[in-house]
């Protein structure tokens, strides 16, 4: 295998916050987050007596300007004290704390990264089932939630409108956009 000149030059930080660092490795300046910190997100499928339904959340995040539609997750291990938390212990405490929602049993479905190229940081996808509704959820102080319960076989109609309305969608929509599509099309029938 054949590495890139910028493999072995040495990292350095150009710049560090509380959440935030910014690194520098050769060419490559990507961000990274600061003190070993994950996250956790979470697939949350309730499903009853009307069919699957997947949990939604909708913020406003600063970066982007605007709200955006995502699934619910939130850092692993970002409290003092809490630096050996495990992905599903934060998984069960983020999702009922966004959506109000707990789980009877939470599958860590592995590590994955959204943009490589330009950010080093991975996320656990995690997989929540059997949901109990144990509150309004929304959030801690200073967060402003909107918990969606979306119809599964209704998603892409979902996330079209509120693509209209102005919303950004996060990446990992993606994955149930897919796996609707996947079934209508019979992509893995052959």
């Amino acid at each position: 295998m054949t590495y890139p000149p910028d493999h072995d030059a040495p990292e350095a930080i150009r710049w560090q916050g509380k959440y935030i660092t910014m690194k520098q490795r050769g060419r490559w300046e990507y961000a990274s987050r600061s003190r070993g910190i994950r996250a956790a997100a979470i697939i949350a499928i309730d499903a009853s007596d009307s069919g699957a339904h997947v949990l939604l959340v909708e913020q406003y995040r600063v970066p982007l300007g605007r709200r955006s539609l995502e699934i619910p997750a939130g850092l692993v291990g970002d409290d003092d004290g809490a630096a050996d938390e495990s992905a599903v212990t934060a998984a069960h405490r983020e999702l009922e704390e966004e959506t109000g929602y707990r789980a009877a049993k939470i599958t860590d479905l592995g590590e994955f990264f959204s943009s490589p190229g330009m950010v080093s940081e991975g996320f656990s996808l995690l997989r929540a089932e059997g949901l109990t509704k144990v509150s309004e959820g929304g959030g801690t102080d200073g967060e402003d939630i909107t918990v969606h319960r979306v119809p599964l076989a209704g998603i892409s109609e979902f996330v079209d409108t509120k693509r209209a309305e102005g919303v950004a969608v996060d990446v990992r929509i993606a994955m149930l956009l897919m796996t609707q599509k996947i079934g209508e099309n019979g992509w893995l029938d052959g």
